[in-house]
């Protein structure tokens, strides 16, 4: 790339090195932006007689193509690609969705300098219209061989950003409680509803049971007829593990205990298990306190329907001290 003062009317084609901007102040091109004919005329009209621009050399791409080149690879579902200046493309969420990212991708595309790439955190929770990304090429021109080494690798590992579509979920609750069944609603109920709001969702199911094990049993029985998209067991009691009332409940319907204990705090006792394919949290003291805890890390993911692993759990260790 070589920089270069030329005369306007030789100055299609080429790259400005810096913004021009009138004499009030307003911007008339930016730096970055590569002059086409009509621009020339534009600025012999502003009277301008030369500008500093670049010239592409052979093996190199401008910044918006290098920009663009990766952008248009590195995200599937429901993002939208949208060209900025600059040598920037940003990527906006269509509909409400959760934002699932690779890391390890991420990292190694970044390694490049060339061109790079911010996101959101990984299972963030993510309104149609808000931005999920922002890819960056290097200024002016990029080597052609460098992004051609990055589409390469993203054609090869896939994308590495992902919207995933939140579609009207259906949300069971169950409040239970040792000695009396409407206990842990009346201390929950209002927590509950302010921390699904803040995700534009409401539970439509909840049942009350005290804690005994046909009881819950015939609770969690009853909200699955109802095919939710999840279950959360509000309970005002602490397990010990996966014996206690409610794991031995989801034992008894056949359900696969994914993980107990989280890396996350407050939240570490977590319980989540799969009845078929639909979730079932217990979360201990996360439903008395809209505070941060291990709720609003695994709620986007599960109510996008996405089958959150206890590998992926167990990565939530990096960032899981939440107070």
């Amino acid at each position: 790339m070589k920089a270069l003062t030329v005369d306007v009317r030789q100055a299609a084609g080429r790259v400005l090195c810096s913004t021009i901007f009138r004499p009030g102040g307003k911007k008339l091109l930016g730096k970055g932006h590569i002059i086409r004919d009509e621009d020339v005329r534009l600025l012999e009209t502003e009277g301008m007689q030369q500008v500093w621009v670049t010239q592409l050399e052979d093996g190199e791409i401008a910044e918006d193509d290098a920009a663009l080149a990766v952008a248009s690879r590195i995200s599937q579902g429901c993002l939208d690609i949208k060209p900025a200046s600059g040598g920037r493309v940003n990527l906006f969420a269509s509909r409400d969705c959760c934002i699932f990212v690779d890391d390890d991708l991420l990292r190694q595309l970044n390694c490049t300098s060339s061109v790079v790439t911010a996101t959101r955190p990984n299972f963030s929770f993510l309104k149609a219209g808000h931005r999920a990304a922002s890819v960056k090429s290097a200024p002016f021109a990029v080597p052609r061989e460098q992004v051609d080494a990055l589409v390469s690798i993203l054609n090869e590992r896939g994308p590495l950003l992902c919207g995933r579509a939140i579609e009207n979920p259906r949300i069971a609750v169950l409040y239970s409680d040792p000695l009396h069944a409407d206990r842990a609603r009346i201390h929950f109920e209002s927590t509950t509803r302010q921390r699904l709001e803040r995700l534009g969702q409401i539970y439509t199911i909840s049942v009350d049971a005290r804690e005994d094990d046909a009881l819950i049993v015939q609770a969690l029985e009853r909200l699955l007829a109802q095919r939710p998209t999840l279950i959360l067991v509000a309970s005002t009691t602490a397990p010990a593990g996966p014996e206690d009332v409610i794991g031995r409940a989801l034992h008894h319907l056949g359900c696969h205990i994914e993980r107990f204990l989280a890396p996350v705090e407050p939240g570490n006792l977590l319980l989540l298990g799969y009845h078929n394919h639909t979730p079932i949290v217990s979360a201990p003291a996360c439903f008395r306190s809209p505070k941060p805890n291990v709720l609003d890390l695994i709620l986007t993911p599960l109510l996008s329907g996405y089958r959150l692993s206890g590998w992926e759990i167990a990565g939530l260790g990096h960032g899981g001290l939440l107070m």
